[in-house]
């Protein structure tokens, strides 16, 4: 599944948006507009569908509470909500519209909860009801995180439970001992990136390098021979790589020698391939040239296309760099364009689709120039 529709209200930076989602999205704008917090919408819903050790209180609390968590323009009407709709696959009708709104000062408190089957407009689940006002203690938990309450919309908590965030940190790969004594829930950063691939069936594993390692081509043509080993003395896991060079013999590299900008690109190339749901990257084009970050959408569109299960992919980035591929569609991006009233969340314009539709590349037709006789400023950045 994917995520077609996004609907948010009074979430952090977001007094109210509404945005139509693809396969690929890229969200772009300015520093503190709210591109970590786009992403984090989907990482609270994980938060909120793990059947164990997550749920609503737990998933409001790890963010601050609800004054960390609502937006500050939020007088009025002070109830967060959050909704999306879900297809089967990108460009077919919604199949499922998850509704979920929630508040509260002393404790958090669930508003509404609705889930609707879209494809016999069947409404599945509406709260608060009946029970729910005979015991109001019910609201303080969502029937999502409830595996005795989801049977009949499971396929919607799986989803969001089974969500993958990376924002892999090489040094923590290259140096063990510096995560050795605390792990964040869920891996954000790839520390036990080596540890999943290990646990990986051997055929299976072997596969996905091979797929890695032709894609990776374009990025780093000198390495070839990507796999997987064991220590002889400890056992630890290890990616190997053979590296041709000016020497008569190529060089053996493991992945503490690998450059930063290789290993993101191979924890992003094996994340696309070890799993169906949704996958989050932030700045994939860190510690990477401008000549690779180029190539980046179209690695992620091979991977796409190769993987047993196309992954629907968010991408934060300030680089005008990866928009330039001609792969990317106006239509992938997010443009976040902070205001006095909050963010808002816009789509490619008509003209801006005929610009690239003309040959411009997306990066040049979705660049805002500052008036007024200020230093012209991509929007992106």
């Amino acid at each position: 599944m994917l995520i077609s529709k996004l609907k948010l209200q009074n979430w952090r930076n977001f007094k109210k948006i509404e945005v139509e989602l693809r396969e690929r999205v890229f969200v772009i704008g300015p520093n503190a507009s709210g591109k970590s917090n786009l992403l984090d919408v989907f990482r609270f819903l994980r938060d909120v569908a793990q059947p164990q050790g997550g749920g609503l209180q737990r998933a409001v609390a790890a963010r601050g509470g609800m004054t960390k968590l609502r937006c500050l323009l939020a007088r009025r009407d002070p109830e967060v909500l959050i909704e999306v709709e879900l297809s089967d696959r990108a460009d077919t009708p919604p199949i499922w519209r998850y509704t979920l709104a929630f508040g509260g000062k002393q404790r958090v408190v669930v508003t509404r909860e609705k889930v609707v089957d879209l494809r016999t407009d069947t409404v599945i689940l509406e709260r608060p009801n009946n029970e729910d006002r005979s015991d109001p203690e019910r609201l303080t938990e969502t029937n999502l995180e409830q595996v005795n309450t989801n049977k009949n919309f499971r396929a919607i908590a799986q989803f969001f439970g089974s969500l993958t965030y990376l924002h892999l940190l090489p040094q923590l790969l290259k140096h063990t001992e510096l995560g050795a004594t605390a792990m964040l829930e869920g891996d954000p950063f790839g520390q036990s990136f080596l540890e999943r691939i290990a646990k990986t069936a051997d055929r299976t594993r072997e596969a996905r390098l091979k797929k890695i390692e032709a894609a990776l081509q374009a990025c780093v043509p000198n390495m070839r021979n990507l796999k997987f080993a064991r220590d002889a003395n400890t056992g630890a896991p290890h990616l190997e790589a053979l590296y041709e060079h000016w020497r008569p013999d190529a060089g053996w590299q493991r992945e503490d020698q690998l450059s930063d900008g290789t290993l993101r690109l191979l924890g992003i190339m094996w994340s696309l391939l070890d799993g169906d749901s949704l996958l989050l990257l932030e700045e994939p084009e860190l510690s990477l040239s401008e000549s690779i970050v180029r190539q980046i959408p179209a690695l992620l569109w091979k991977m796409q296309r190769t993987a047993k299960h196309r992954r629907q992919v968010f991408v934060t980035t300030h680089s005008e760099a990866l928009l330039e591929h001609t792969s990317v569609d106006p239509r992938d991006v997010v443009r976040l364009e902070p205001s006095s009233n909050g963010t808002h969340a816009a789509t490619a314009t008509a003209q801006e689709k005929a610009l690239v539709a003309a040959g411009y590349s997306v990066a040049e037709a979705m660049v805002k120039v500052r008036s007024s006789g200020q230093l012209e400023q991509l929007s992106i950045f």
